[in-house]
């Protein structure tokens, strides 16, 4: 019987965690914010694809985006603003999804541009954050694509 019993808390305790993790959306924060995008080289692409009806949600989110990155007083972050654009494609993917682009030149080095850490550093309320966080979500397809680029040559000299 006692032998049992152990069995059972050791059961029980391995278990425990599983049951006691906060919402979902919390862990993917804590998880987003462990992994920085970061880029090298002179200018990204990102490459997002925004559900159909969920383009204006995704749109303010980028206005509350660039609203956080010009009040940050994370060093870099208005350097980050000042070389990020997001233009948007003018017709729908064949899924349906409106893709657009993040261009961001010039790089700022070493400075994370995952969207949600930056947004969460501009509130503390977790209720904003979750709402920021279900914001993005809820807009956000998939991410299509994202890499760094090296300029070979500038027409414009």
């Amino acid at each position: 019987m006692r032998r049992l019993s152990g069995l059972l808390v050791t059961g029980a305790l391995l278990l425990l965690p599983a049951f006691i993790q906060g919402p979902s959306w919390v862990s993917e924060r804590f998880a987003a914010q462990a992994q920085a995008l970061t880029f090298d080289g002179d200018m990204a692409l990102w490459i997002v694809a925004i559900k159909p009806g969920q383009t204006a949600q995704f749109e303010d989110l980028m206005g509350k985006l660039k609203a956080a990155l010009m009040a940050s007083e994370t060093a870099g972050r208005k350097e980050q603003a000042a070389g990020w654009k997001v233009v948007k494609s003018e017709t729908p993917a064949p899924d349906g999804n409106i893709t657009y682009v993040h261009v961001i030149s010039p790089i700022v080095r070493d400075a994370d541009y995952t969207i949600l850490t930056i947004l969460y550093e501009s509130t503390t309320d977790p209720t904003e954050q979750r709402a920021l966080y279900d914001q993005y979500r809820g807009a956000l397809a998939s991410t299509l694509g994202q890499a760094p680029y090296t300029q070979v040559i500038d027409l414009s000299k």
